[in-house]
């Protein structure tokens, strides 16, 4: 199984590590060449130094040859387009992005994208805490 994962932070390279870990051909696209120091000495997938949006980039990386694409670099806008060109130009079935704001989640999700939102799933977690930790009998005052 081949994967194209654009954006090496700590989400990229966490998630093209596990890939590789679990068997799959792994490749990893980032604008800054220091990212790789994120994947160890020993990484044995493919780097290259780019822009996720330069098609001709996405193709040296391999992507008509991906079965999953994931966009997660630290900007939302450039993990939709991304995630978008695989899915639609390049007609790859698994592409998954992230996108920090749920507003922009929620309205890509309704249109096919798959998207993971952190900030939402935050929220969430954190609503759970708070309710799981609060006292049962709450009064609530009515001004």
């Amino acid at each position: 199984m081949n994967a194209l994962i654009i954006g090496c932070g700590r989400v990229g390279s966490s998630i093209a590590l596990q890939l590789q870990r679990e068997g799959w051909d792994v490749t990893v696209v980032d604008e800054n060449e220091d990212a790789l120091a994120r994947l160890g000495d020993h990484w044995p997938g493919a780097f290259i130094v780019g822009h996720g949006m330069d098609v001709d980039l996405l193709r040296e990386a391999g992507i008509e040859e991906a079965d999953a694409v994931v966009a997660a670099t630290d900007g939302d806008n450039t993990n939709i387009v991304i995630a978008q060109v695989a899915q639609k130009r390049f007609d790859i079935g698994c592409v998954v992005a992230r996108v920090l704001d749920p507003a922009r989640a929620d309205f890509y999700t309704t249109r096919g994208l798959r998207t993971v939102c952190p900030t939402k799933t935050a929220i969430d977690t954190l609503m759970e805490a708070v309710r799981s930790c609060a006292p049962t009998n709450v009064a609530r005052v009515t001004l």
